[in-house]
């Protein structure tokens, strides 16, 4: 079933932005009962993905500027979820998801699932198959200015 249409808008960052905060809105909306926000959720989703991994480079995944990083990490950390552990050197911290943080994460799968399931269902095959990978090409050329 395909999704009702909003007017396009002339701006990449406002179109952007748009589709940001209402698919945000419905994340946070089926998440809502499993004690992360949609933020959280993404961090403990990429750190399992990832495995041990410096901050910058979870920075650089997410387009998140050091500050933003740090404030959505810390609690996270502070409820046990991911651990912060030595780098290579003393300005480079490594995350790791720890088992707390994976059990949490198994929690709140089946309503991130959901909340994609809808959201699949709304748009065309067509358009679902192209938006991750678009997507991903959009935030590449937006990177760095």
């Amino acid at each position: 079933m395909a999704a009702e249409t909003l007017p396009a808008l002339d701006c990449a960052c406002a179109s952007l932005r748009r589709a940001s905060r209402a698919v945000t809105q419905a994340c946070e909306a089926a998440l809502k009962h499993t004690g992360l926000r949609a933020t959280q959720f993404t961090l403990l989703q990429v750190l399992e993905r990832m495995g041990t991994s410096p901050q910058s480079a979870l920075g650089e995944l997410l387009a998140l500027d050091p500050t933003t990083l740090s404030r959505t990490l810390r609690p996270l950390a502070r409820a046990g979820w991911i651990r912060a552990g030595a780098g290579r050197d003393r300005r480079e911290v490594r995350w790791t998801l720890t088992p707390a943080g994976r059990r949490r994460l198994a929690r709140a799968r089946p309503a991130w699932e959901r909340a994609q399931a809808r959201l699949r269902g709304r748009l065309r095959a067509e358009q679902w198959a192209l938006l991750v990978e678009d997507l991903a090409a959009v935030a590449a050329a937006g990177r760095h200015g």
